[in-house]
């Protein structure tokens, strides 16, 4: 059941169950062929509109999401361009999918249907029960989920496959990471943003007004004010969990961050930085010595698994393992005997064992549903492309990876970040390339 993994694959699984529910939470989209007569066009990428009602949609769902996520939401503006932006994107590289001949199939879109209903806890019937009391009909919400897994495609063959790692890259970097304790690069550090924006070529008078605002802000934190408030009251940037961008190696943020913070001991804000978006006041959350990566989280788990066939449907098999599982939580047999009686795996012998598992051994629909389970939690049916499983995490441990292991967890950092960086440049040259109309809210 091991199959090579790709970044974009593993993105993709890992935010089925949320990305496509929170997509929906709104209301469906509305294409521009069924716009109410109210409607009207907001946006023309290459002749296809964006109707109003689909950017409210969109804007409602992002809403709905920060707020779930207890995340503040930006201004109104601010919001409805940035949305707007994403949709814009996103249909420029759709409809460069459709040139390409890429197109979603049913048993896809069904599979990937069944894991978000499984994953919350319902059968397909339930789900869509559920969101068409929210007003979203199954064809609408099966469309959302067709669009992710047409752009998911699209994102392998254009970013994802073209990627390569050489063994001398990887070879230097595991040489460069053991060498560069003492390289200010090589460090790990949490950096906290404030920005006071700039907008694209400010005069001299914008430049030293934000310069002043950014130097009071931090007169103000120097003077008691608590940084995380000053964010949230002030920031053009991210507002969230107090402006912090994350904990990461120092190389993978801007070099003017890095020389403006290097020398400041935790918890310490820096004097405004001028970058092209503004001027930053960067304050020093967490800082550590890189390392390579030594251990990782194993799993020990078990399935059973029922192969889909003309004879076993998909829907017959969620109900089927609902059942069995039913009767494992109720002792009226154990999980070891089910999976010798009706697993159509390998593992079936062995009572649906599969030995210790590390990150990536597993396809990412099966391997992100283990990672949600507890120890000893059996979890509802899920999806694969494989059939249908019933799973059990039976424990899990941290294990000293191997050398040839840690050459793997280099190849996939080098991997995952030059594909992040290869799809940023792709992504801004398809819609560089898009002809786009933006009209007036009307």
């Amino acid at each position: 059941m091991t199959k090579p993994l790709t970044t974009m694959t593993m993105k993709f699984w890992a935010a089925t169950a949320t990305a496509f529910a929170l997509l929906c939470a709104a209301q469906g989209t509305a294409r521009a062929q069924n716009v109410q007569a109210a409607d009207f066009i907001v946006a023309l990428v290459n002749s296809e509109p964006i109707t109003d009602a689909e950017l409210q949609a969109q804007i409602k769902q992002v809403k709905e999401q920060r707020t779930q996520q207890r995340q503040s939401v930006p201004p109104a503006a601010e919001l409805r361009g940035a949305v707007l932006e994403r949709m814009i994107s996103d249909r420029a590289q759709l409809q460069l999918a459709r040139e390409l001949g890429l197109r979603a199939d049913t048993a896809a879109i069904d599979q990937a249907e069944a894991n978000v209903a499984a994953q919350s806890q319902m059968d397909v019937a339930q789900f869509r029960k559920l969101w068409e009391q929210r007003g979203i009909s199954s064809a609408s919400f099966r469309a959302q989920i067709a669009d992710q897994i047409v752009l998911n495609r699209l994102h392998e063959r254009e970013v994802e496959s073209r990627v390569r790692v050489s063994d001398v890259e990887v070879d230097n970097a595991l040489a460069a990471r053991q060498a560069a304790n003492t390289d200010p690069l090589a460090q790990e550090i949490n950096l906290a943003n404030l920005l006071v924006a700039l907008p694209d070529n400010p005069s001299a008078a914008q430049i030293a007004q934000a310069q002043a605002k950014a130097q009071g802000l931090l007169a103000r934190i120097r003077s008691g004010e608590s940084f995380e408030a000053l964010v949230k009251e002030q920031s053009a940037a991210s507002r969230d969990n107090g402006g912090q961008i994350g904990l990461r190696r120092a190389d993978r943020y801007p070099l003017i961050f890095v020389n403006a913070t290097q020398s400041l001991p935790t918890g310490q804000v820096s004097e405004p930085v001028r970058s092209g978006a503004g001027f930053h006041l960067l304050k020093v959350v967490a800082r550590r010595a890189a390392s390579l990566v030594q251990t990782v989280e194993q799993t020990h788990a078990r399935h059973i698994l029922l192969r889909l066939t003309p004879q076993l449907t998909q829907a017959q098999a969620l109900a089927q393992l609902t059942q069995l599982r039913q009767r494992i939580l109720a002792g009226s047999t154990s999980f070891e005997t089910a999976a010798r009686e009706f697993s159509q795996d390998g593992s079936a012998q062995q009572g649906g064992d599969l030995g210790w598992s590390s990150p990536g051994m597993f396809v990412p629909e099966f391997e992100e549903a283990l990672d949600r389970l507890k120890v000893l939690e059996i979890g509802m049916p899920m999806v694969s492309r494989f059939g249908v499983h019933l799973m059990q995490v039976l424990e899990r441990r941290s294990a000293e990876l191997t050398p040839a292991q840690l050459r793997d967890a280099m190849r996939a950092e080098l991997r995952a970040k030059r594909a992040e960086e290869a799809f940023q440049n792709w992504e801004r040259d398809i819609r560089s390339r898009a002809f786009v109309e933006i009209r007036e809210s009307q």
